[in-house]
């Protein structure tokens, strides 16, 4: 059985779910990022625990695509 952390569909699903959560007006993780871009003024911890929240899936999704591409690179060297 594949582990959910390398599961591609499962780390997808969290990133269009709980990645982009609330929707409306804007992805959540999309505000949280312009705030932090801003200089996050006013951010608390639970803003930061929020962010980390919504960007987990998007950062599992980034970290599987190096670790597929780093397999990938070592089959075709060796």
């Amino acid at each position: 059985m594949k582990s959910p952390i390398n599961d591609y569909k499962l780390i997808i699903l969290g990133c269009l779910t709980l990645g982009l959560a609330p929707f409306m007006p804007e992805p959540h993780i999309w505000g949280k990022l312009k705030w932090i871009a801003g200089g996050a003024v006013g951010m608390k911890p639970m803003d930061w625990f929020d962010t980390v929240l919504h960007g987990l899936p998007w950062l599992l999704l980034i970290r599987l695509g190096i670790v597929k591409l780093l397999a990938k690179l070592k089959k075709t060297t060796t």
